[in-house]
């Protein structure tokens, strides 16, 4: 059995502590890692596209027309991107509003191109 380990940096001290510094903590690595997997699902993808197509909130029943799931399907899809921080809601009345959060509409901007009003075409 050979070991694969090195014990030596082959950047400088200096350069192996910048790059260091720059990697995140497994903590926030571990937020961002599951924001991506929020997006990860075909269904989810879409709902938050169509609420960044809105350029501002829509409810279930709105957004369920507009990707053609059924409002349960929708439902569950939001409640997980509310989770993972990116969408938020406010109800109005008897209906609860969805919006994409800052978060949200920077990582589907990142991921797709796709920006808050603009017409999608990913």
């Amino acid at each position: 059995m050979t070991d694969e380990s090195c014990g030596l940096l082959c950047l400088d001290l200096p350069e192996a502590e910048r790059v260091r510094s720059l990697v995140p903590s497994a903590e926030v690595a571990g937020v961002s890692a599951a924001r991506l997997r929020a997006l990860a699902d075909p269904t989810r993808l879409r709902v938050a596209m169509a609420l960044a197509a809105s350029g501002g909130e829509l409810c279930v029943c709105d957004l369920a027309w507009v990707v053609g799931a059924s409002s349960g399907l929708v439902s569950h899809h939001l409640r997980l991107l509310r989770s993972s921080g990116l969408a938020a809601s406010r109800r109005d009345g008897k209906m609860v509003m969805y919006a994409l959060t800052e978060p949200g509409e920077a990582l589907l901007r990142s991921v797709t191109g796709c920006t808050v009003g603009s017409q999608v075409t990913s």
